[in-house]
């Protein structure tokens, strides 16, 4: 392994150490907003299994959802908070 890349394996690491013991902040944090599935599904009138068609998954992971065992990520995450701007746009996923 190439030392310089060894050098900023063994930085970041110390770094990880030193924010989780508090001693510094993450440069950087992403966070996105998790939408209420519940909230969202119920607002839109469907059951979990109607909403787990049009949104492409699982009735097992829209119950998953909507008790917080698994947070949506990816296109999922994508389609929900689109979902949750314009509630429209579930005739549009049903449709396909």
């Amino acid at each position: 392994m190439d030392k310089q890349l060894f050098n900023d394996l063994v930085q970041s690491m110390e770094e990880m150490v030193a924010i989780e013991k508090g001693e510094m902040q993450p440069g950087r944090v992403h966070r996105y907003p998790l939408p209420d599935v519940k909230a969202l599904r119920e607002s839109i009138g469907l059951k979990q299994e109607e909403f787990a068609q049009a949104v492409g998954v699982s009735p097992s992971l829209v119950q998953s959802w909507e008790q917080k065992r698994r947070i949506p990520s990816g296109s999922s995450l994508k389609i929900l908070l689109m979902l949750e701007h314009n509630p429209a746009l579930i005739k549009v996923l049903l449709a396909i």
